[in-house]
């Protein structure tokens, strides 16, 4: 373990060096304010297209406007499920008086958070993770790594610990500076707003019987607990190709290609239901918590942990595997 040990500081310490951490928090200071005056732009147009600062006006236009697509014959049936779905959760949220969108710091961490899930943060942590065995290959040091006394599951494996905690690093992060920059605007309040979690949607028809209130810094947590697991997953699968791959542009292209890839299969393939088996149609867990319709049907909160842990565990096989049976000094 005292091994392990120093082998986890000497890869925290290398990552720190090679900035790319730093160069996350700089990308995070320059688009959280964007986003954060984007919001402040659709509150303003809301007050000057209803004439209110009542959310109540912006549900009911919305309703009316799903309602208004339904009549179409050009709008996919698939469409028309999703709509049908948001039409009685937003009416459910004016049934109960509960603003859905309350303008504060955390409503918005809440939304960053859910908006980023499928793709952001997924190649923020391919960013740092997709070359973490690659560049010791392109640096010459893999030799020199591998000449101390120290098995390779205990380098493999202090590498997946420097992973993990700064992936953990990362999230916190979004998360926190997402809060403080916003509060800025919006308040630093709304930590005990009730948020409505329970939605189940099953083609058009919505499931209102489990249906609860709870405090909104729950389900901050619960969410940034899925957006951890979905960066740790990630992380893995690019050790992964970092350990089969010995080009860092070559791994980072393929992982590149295949997040884009899911963001738009999730769109596209609800006829298909074998991609459900697929890791990046999987990516967007927190959909499962705001009763948004599963990419295809049949999928769940539990069908995706279920599948990405699967991905995650054979990915760790083939990188253990690969890194230390395989000739990595020729």
């Amino acid at each position: 373990m005292g091994n392990l040990a120093a082998l986890v500081q000497n890869e925290s310490i290398k990552m720190v060096k090679k900035r790319r951490f730093l160069v996350v928090i700089l990308i995070l200071l320059a688009l959280i304010p964007m986003f954060t005056y984007a919001q402040m732009r659709v509150s303003q147009n809301t007050i000057k297209q209803f004439g209110t600062t009542d959310w109540r006006a912006s549900e009911r236009q919305k309703i009316v406007d799903y309602q208004r697509s339904l009549s179409s014959a050009r709008v996919p049936e698939e469409w028309k499920e999703f709509r049908r779905a948001q039409i009685k959760i937003s009416q459910y949220y004016l049934d109960h008086d509960i603003n859905p969108q309350s303008p504060n710091g955390v409503t918005f961490t809440r939304e960053f958070l859910n908006n980023s899930i499928s793709l952001f943060i997924p190649l923020i942590i391919m960013v740092i993770a997709a070359d973490i065995i690659s560049s010791e290959h392109s640096g010459g040091t893999i030799k020199l790594l591998l000449t101390r006394p120290v098995k390779r599951w205990k380098i493999l494996m202090s590498k997946l610990i420097t992973l993990i905690l700064f992936v953990s690093l990362v999230v916190l992060s979004t998360a926190a500076l997402s809060y403080l920059i916003s509060g800025l605007v919006f308040g630093y309040g709304g930590w005990n707003m009730p948020v409505f979690v329970g939605f189940k949607t099953s083609g058009g028809d919505v499931d209102l019987s489990g249906v609860h209130a709870i405090d909104q810094w729950k389900y901050l947590l619960m969410e940034t607990g899925l957006v951890w697991f979905v960066g740790i997953v990630v992380a893995i699968l690019s050790l992964m190709l970092s350990v089969l791959i010995r080009s860092t542009a070559a791994g980072m292209g393929i992982m590149l290609a295949v997040l884009i890839s899911g963001t738009i299969l999730t769109n596209m393939v609800s006829s298909w239901e074998a991609a459900k088996y697929l890791f990046m149609v999987n990516l967007k867990l927190t959909d499962y918590m705001t009763g948004a319709l599963p990419p295809i049907k049949g999928m769940s909160l539990g069908f995706s942990l279920a599948v990405l842990s699967v991905w995650a565990v054979i990915s760790l096989f083939v990188s253990f595997g690969v890194f230390t049976r395989k000739d990595i000094l020729n």
